[in-house]
């Protein structure tokens, strides 16, 4: 069921949808490649966060968006209706700082990593038209799930045709996801995220797949919750505020 806050976040977004609909939606580009070993990325021992976004000072709690520290540049985000166009970077994965890597398989990082992407395209699909190109009115999102730790054995059961059972189990329910949008061309930051809510308790991938999994399921819906999460970020930031409201409540004619 909808709360009064997600209405207001629904009208908000109308206008922006149907702009963006009328330049029609390209289909998604193929994966980029998976990560391969020599690219294992770790949280420094003793850091609070990964390092992927290179700057947190400007981080600070969002009370649209429970559990997220958020940062908004405002006067980018005056003209990101302007934007149409949208690149979702392949994610990265950090495993935790006192985590061995070799107990981290490369199999179970790619399956996180091309599964999440995949979750945040069907979020914004609707909203934006996929691009792999820079160019004008075109975000570049990147994004990284952090902390991903070691389950240990992966416990053996049947595995579909088709699916690599991993040698070691990996654990995503103590996970965080930052994230970061900016300008294609120039780069300048637009907007940047870090959520901390535990949406995968009990979540833990043991085979190369994430669906046709039933024992993915736990791990296939935290990605999904993550992603919807992204979609609320992006529409709690395209809402109108104070006079910017009013001003649009003034002029709104209904039809007649």
């Amino acid at each position: 069921m909808l709360t009064a806050n997600d209405s207001s976040k629904v009208v908000s977004w109308c206008a922006v949808v149907l702009m963006l609909l009328a330049f029609g939606c390209s289909p998604a580009p193929a994966p980029a490649p998976a990560p391969q070993s020599g690219d294992v990325e770790q949280i420094p021992a003793g850091s609070e966060y990964s390092g992927f976004l290179g700057d947190y000072s400007q981080l600070s709690p969002n009370p649209e968006v429970e559990g997220a520290y958020t940062y908004v540049n405002d006067e980018e985000m005056n003209d990101l209706h302007t934007y149409v166009n949208m690149i979702i970077e392949p994610v990265k994965i950090y495993i935790a700082s006192d985590t061995d890597p070799n107990t981290v398989p490369d199999a179970g990082r790619q399956a996180a990593a091309r599964y999440f992407e995949h979750a945040i395209r069907n979020e914004l699909i609707d909203a934006y038209r996929m691009v792999d190109e820079p160019g004008p009115a075109t975000l570049r999102l990147r994004s990284a799930i952090v902390g991903v730790d070691s389950a240990g054995k992966a416990e053996p059961g049947e595995v579909p045709e088709g699916v690599e059972a991993l040698d070691q189990a990996i654990d995503i329910s103590s996970v965080i996801i930052e994230l970061e949008l900016v300008d294609s061309e120039t780069g300048e930051r637009i907007a940047a995220a870090v959520d901390k809510a535990n949406l995968g308790e009990g979540a833990k991938l043991e085979y190369s797949r994430v669906t046709k999994v039933e024992k993915a399921a736990a791990a296939k819906e935290a990605f999904d919750s993550w992603a919807a999460r992204i979609r609320d970020f992006l529409d709690a930031a395209h809402e109108l505020k104070g006079e910017d409201a009013k001003k649009a409540d003034e002029a709104y004619q209904p039809y007649r």
